[in-house]
């Protein structure tokens, strides 16, 4: 009877540490819960939204442009913001607000509203994007610290925690996030 119960705590202990070792493995290298704070990716996304953030993607393939991705800020501070230039590119902003990629009008539906002139930051003037650097934007074009800031400057592919994925709160919105 002894070594009936011993068994039992044993082979409990050792699924216990299992789903542990599961749980943790997911959370480090797979996915990750984090929470929405602000208004920087509105209309898309808003503040006290719960997302999961998919961190293992990028480890077969490059950051595509309008991946919504998460980024470091500060110690414990994630940033998610929307990539609009590639590394090797030149990104720009014209006083009318219109975004230029390499020369061309960047043509894309997430910023809803005109640049305004006191929101161009740096990109008023080109800015040459590294091998493996990442200009990013919020979603609420004139209310979001961003690339175009010397504050966040320009995102290496290192610094890139991974893409937000799903929204999993509020319910009613819950569902996959559009990138492309």
């Amino acid at each position: 009877m002894k070594k009936k119960v011993m068994k039992e705590l044993l082979d409990t202990g050792l699924y216990l540490l299992f789903v542990l070792l599961v749980t943790w493995l997911l959370i480090t290298f797979v996915i990750q819960k984090i929470g929405v704070e602000g208004s920087s990716m509105e209309s898309t996304l808003y503040n006290g939204d719960a997302l999961f953030v998919d961190k293992i993607s990028y480890r077969f393939h490059d950051p595509e442009r309008f991946d919504s991705i998460v980024f470091p800020f500060q110690e414990n501070v994630y940033y998610i913001k929307r990539i609009i230039g590639l590394p090797g590119e030149t990104v720009q902003i014209d006083e009318s607000g219109n975004i230029y990629i390499d020369g061309e009008i960047l043509r894309e539906s997430y910023g809803r509203e005109i640049i305004k002139q006191e929101c161009i930051g740096r990109a008023a003037e080109p800015i040459e994007l590294g091998v493996d650097e990442y200009f990013v934007m919020g979603d609420n074009r004139n209310n979001s610290k961003d690339s175009r800031t010397e504050v966040v400057g320009n995102i290496h592919k290192e610094d890139i925690f991974g893409r937000a994925w799903v929204r999993i709160w509020p319910l009613d919105s819950f569902g996959v996030l559009k990138h492309q």
